[in-house]
């Protein structure tokens, strides 16, 4: 092969190596994203069931309770 076709080779065997990385930093950070996503969605059903938990305790009506005119 001439210098020329070498030096080619060379710029593609490198560009691809970067590219290479640059995939498995992305996909790392994607993960770690998805982790921190799953563990703020189990937050928010939580707090989506206890919200309603709550609304359903408080529109519940007091027994042998005085009326508020007392």
């Amino acid at each position: 092969m001439g210098e020329e076709t070498e030096a080619r080779l060379t710029k593609l065997e490198t560009t691809i190596e970067h590219q290479s990385n640059t995939i498995d930093e992305i996909s790392a950070v994607i993960t770690q994203q998805w982790r921190t996503i799953e563990g703020m969605q189990r937050r928010l059903d939580a707090l989506a069931t206890r919200f309603v938990s709550l609304e359903d305790q408080e529109s519940a009506p007091a027994e042998n309770s005085r009326p508020p005119h007392w």
